[in-house]
């Protein structure tokens, strides 16, 4: 089997295409095996490469999280999809027993893990997951499409519906636009209703995001942010941050934010440790709000979107799994504007 591996951390020299896997076998009666053809790419998949602190890897590690194909072989208590049928994957595996799954907050389950992070992941010819993990989607929609959906929209969806909780009119300012996950806060924000900010360093991308619906645009490399959204809301700033970046961008997402404004997080791809003015947050009754992924329920939501013709990725490129490392680079490098993908 081929497949897209490291065998140990460091750059992105470590990454290997090897053809040499055995093809995973159906060991449980739930399990689903699934014959890869798309894999799209998420910053944290760098992550992995350069070796996250606490996560250990076993040689040869597959990477990557999302993938869309088709059901290959199914265990005997399969009864969600059948052999044939194009799925994507949820990439987050949790236990269904603890505490959290049984109130339905799998995102928040004590033996969480990430397919390529914690788990083995999909950027391979087959993989076995447990049958809660497979959504059977139209085979009419491109596997292209459907692998570059799942994880930023879950993430997307969970932060700016849930966790935020945006609703029409709210002034949402969204940084790193570009990137997955900024893109679809974007999208959703705009079935919502609200107002959109979005800031980049990159002209380009600020035109281009114009186009998708983004009202205002900022270049977070010449602009004062906080001051250009004061200005332009006579002092009230804006009811929502989606911070991605962390460190680089927190004092700045606090400057934006309004009375009673919610700040939601899901990264730090700038670095991890941020400074508050706790007085300012208590003065201005702000909520900092954390987000990871999402629930079952929020998933098949997001599916009914892709399903329906809605809230579709952005994809940026298209590589095969030979140029993997190039496919890495083109995301290391900042300069992609939506999603990366790897065909098989």
């Amino acid at each position: 089997m081929r497949a897209l591996t490291i065998s140990e951390h460091g750059d992105l020299d470590k990454l290997e295409v090897r053809n040499d896997l055995p093809i995973p076998e159906i060991r449980a009666a739930t399990d689903v095996r699934i014959r890869v053809h798309a894999v799209a790419l998420n910053h944290l998949d760098l992550f992995v490469v350069a070796g996250i602190p606490g996560t250990t890897i076993t040689p040869p590690w597959v990477l990557a999280a999302d993938a869309c194909g088709v059901v290959d072989a199914a265990g005997s208590a399969v009864a969600a999809v059948s052999v044939g049928d194009t799925v994507v994957l949820n990439p987050g595996l949790s236990d269904r027993t603890c505490p959290y799954c049984l109130a339905g907050e799998h995102s928040l389950c004590v033996k969480y893990k990430l397919l390529g992070e914690h788990a083995p992941g999909v950027a391979a010819e087959f993989v076995v997951v447990p049958e809660s993990n497979v959504h059977e989607v139209p085979a009419s929609i491109d596997v292209i499409t459907a692998a570059a959906f799942p994880l930023a929209t879950l993430t997307a969806w969970r932060m700016l519906r849930t966790r935020a909780q945006v609703k029409a009119g709210d002034r949402v300012l969204i940084w790193g636009i570009g990137g997955g996950v900024a893109l679809a806060a974007l999208k959703i924000c705009k079935q919502i209703g609200a107002e959109v900010w979005v800031a980049s360093r990159d002209d380009d991308k600020l035109a281009r995001a114009r186009r998708l619906g983004a009202d205002h645009t900022l270049n977070s490399r010449t602009d004062d942010v906080p001051t250009a959204i004061r200005a332009a809301t006579k002092k009230a700033g804006v009811d929502v941050v989606v911070d991605s970046v962390g460190q680089a961008t927190w004092a700045r997402s606090l400057q934006s934010l309004g009375k009673r404004g919610r700040l939601v997080t899901c990264g730090a791809t700038s670095g991890p440790a941020v400074e508050t003015d706790v007085r300012r947050l208590f003065w201005n009754q702000w909520s900092i709000l954390g987000s990871t992924m999402g629930n079952d329920a929020e998933f098949n939501a997001i599916i009914a979107e892709l399903r329906a013709g809605r809230l579709g990725p952005t994809v940026d490129s298209v590589w095969p799994l030979d140029e993997g490392r190039a496919a890495f680079e083109r995301l290391e490098s900042g300069q992609q504007f939506g999603k990366v993908v790897l065909i098989l």
